[in-house]
C-alpha cells in the first residue's frame, strides 16, 4: 500500500514540477493509472484529460496497439547506439515518416525531443551555409509570440520580451525579430501583414540563416491562429532572398490542426521541419528533423564533411517503433473526421464562454479550444476547481484551453467544455 502522503509530501521537498517554485510550489495531484481519456487518482477521483499530456497523447493512455509495439520492441532490445548501427525500426519509421510529411523533405535525423529537434534544425541552418562559404548566415528571423523549446538555441527563437525566457535574453545569442502574424480574426491575409518580416529579410538577408516559425498555430506563447496564406508569403519570401525555412510542427504535426500538419492547410513545404510531441502518441520522449537531399548533401559537402549532432538515444528502437504504431494507428480510422467533429463541438459548446463578463476570445481550430481570459488566472486555484469538476485543464497566463485526446467522445468533450463554462462564469462572478 503507498502512502500517499509521505509521496506528497517527498514531491514537494525534493521535486522540481515544471515552471514552479521550490519555495512555494503549486500542489500537485498523484495519478495512479490512466486510460482512454482517463487519469485516475489514488484517492478514487478519476479526470478526463483534456490536455492529452501537453499534446502528445492523442490515441489516449495505455492503448493495447501501442502497448504491444513497445512489449514486442523491448524483447527485441530497448536500445543500441546508432553511431555505426542501424535496425528495422529507425528505417520503416523513416520511410513512413517520408510517405507522410511535405516533398521535398527527404532525409531524416531522429532527436532526443521536440526542443532537440529545433537545435537540430539551427545547427542544420548554420552548417548548411558555412558549407557554402557563407558563415557570415548566421542569424536566425522569427516572429513574437513564439516559442520553440526550453534548451539554449531554442530559447534564442521564442518571444524574447513576453515568451517565458525573457530571464535568459542577456546570454542567448541575438536574433531578429519580427511582429507576430494577425490573428485569423482579422480577416484575410494582406501583404503589409508580412511587410514588417520582409523588410528585415531584405535588410539582413546576407546574416540571417533561416526563418523558423509554428506553421498555423502559435502554440504555448499564447495559442494563437494565423492565416495560412502568411506561410505561402513567407516561403516566397524565403526563395526571394536567399533563406532557409524552419517549420516548427512539434505542437501542430500529426492531425492537431484537423490536417495531417499545419503546412498542409497552406500547401507550402519548409526547407527543414521538426517534429515531437504526438511522434510516439505521447508514450516517449522522440523527435525528429527532416530536411531536404540539397540541404543534407551541401552539409555533407563542406568542412568537416559530417553533421555534428549525435545524442546517445538518437534512434531509439522502442521510441521508432511506437512512433511507427501511434502513424499506423492513426490512419486506421477517419482521424480527419473525428477532429473535425471535435472541432464543431468545441465551437459549440465553447462559444457560450464568448458572453461571460473578463472573456477577450474564443477560438477554435481542429482540435484546439482557447478561451482568452482578459487577466492572468490563479492556476492554483483554478486547477483545484477543475479537478473537483473531474476534468484535467492546466491553463497558463490568460488562456484556459483544451487539446484533449483523439479518441475523447462526444460526452466527455462537452464535459471538458462544460466545466470551463461554469469556471469561467464563477471567475466573473466573483470578480465583476
Amino acid at each position: 500500500m503507498i502512502d500517499i502522503k509521505a509521496l506528497l509530501d517527498f514531491d514537494t521537498r525534493h521535486i522540481w514540477h515544471p515552471y514552479t517554485s521550490m519555495k512555494d510550489p503549486l500542489p500537485v495531484y498523484p495519478v495512479k493509472e490512466a486510460k482512454g481519456v482517463w487519469l485516475y487518482l489514488y484517492d478514487g477521483k478519476r479526470l478526463i484529460d483534456g490536455m492529452a499530456s501537453w499534446w502528445a497523447v492523442i490515441h489516449g493512455y495505455n492503448h493495447p496497439v501501442l502497448n504491444q509495439a513497445i512489449c514486442k520492441q523491448v524483447e527485441r532490445m530497448s536500445h543500441v547506439m546508432f553511431g555505426g548501427i542501424t535496425h528495422e525500426p529507425a528505417v520503416s519509421l523513416a520511410r513512413r515518416l517520408l510517405e507522410i510529411t511535405p516533398r521535398p523533405l527527404d532525409r531524416i535525423f531522429f532527436a532526443d525531443s521536440g526542443s532537440v529537434s529545433v537545435e537540430v534544425a539551427l545547427k542544420m541552418a548554420i552548417q548548411y551555409w558555412t558549407s557554402k562559404g557563407k558563415g557570415e548566415k548566421k542569424r536566425f528571423l522569427t516572429v513574437l509570440k513564439g516559442y520553440h523549446g526550453d534548451t539554449f538555441g531554442a530559447m534564442s527563437v521564442c518571444d524574447p520580451i513576453n515568451g517565458m525566457h525573457e530571464l535568459f535574453t542577456h546570454v542567448l545569442p541575438q536574433h531578429l525579430f519580427a511582429p507576430e502574424p494577425p490573428p485569423l480574426s482579422a480577416g484575410d491575409f494582406k501583404e503589409e501583414h508580412i511587410e514588417p518580416l520582409r523588410e528585415i529579410a531584405e535588410r539582413h538577408r546576407h546574416e540571417i540563416a533561416a526563418v523558423i516559425i509554428e506553421p498555423v498555430v502559435q502554440g504555448a506563447g499564447g495559442m494563437r491562429f494565423y492565416s495560412p496564406a502568411y506561410l505561402k508569403r513567407l516561403r516566397e519570401l524565403c526563395d526571394s532572398y536567399d533563406l532557409l525555412l524552419i517549420f516548427d510542427e512539434i505542437a501542430t504535426g500529426f492531425g492537431r490542426t484537423g490536417e495531417l500538419f499545419a503546412s498542409y492547410l497552406a500547401g507550402v513545404s519548409p526547407d527543414i521541419m521538426c517534429v515531437g510531441k504526438a511522434l510516439t502518441g505521447g508514450y516517449m520522449t522522440f523527435g525528429a528533423t527532416l530536411t531536404t537531399e540539397e540541404v543534407a548533401l551541401t552539409i555533407s559537402e563542406g568542412k568537416p564533411g559530417v553533421f555534428m549532432h549525435g545524442p546517445t538515444f538518437m534512434g531509439n528502437p522502442l521510441a521508432c517503433a511506437v512512433s511507427l504504431a501511434s502513424i499506423q494507428l492513426l490512419f486506421s480510422y477517419d482521424w480527419k473526421g473525428k477532429v473535425k467533429k471535435m472541432e464543431e463541438i468545441m465551437r459549440r459548446e465553447l462559444s457560450k464562454c464568448a458572453d461571460v463578463k473578463g472573456v477577450n476570445e474564443v477560438r477554435v481550430l481542429g482540435s484546439i479550444g482557447v478561451v482568452e481570459m482578459m487577466d492572468v488566472v490563479d492556476v492554483a486555484q483554478i486547477q483545484k476547481m477543475f479537478v473537483e469538476k473531474g476534468v484535467w485543464i492546466r491553463p497558463f497566463g490568460k488562456l484556459i484551453y483544451i487539446m484533449p485526446p483523439y479518441v475523447i467522445e462526444e460526452d466527455e468533450l462537452v464535459t471538458l467544455c462544460n466545466a470551463i463554462f461554469d469556471i469561467v462564469r464563477s471567475i466573473s462572478a466573483e470578480k465583476y
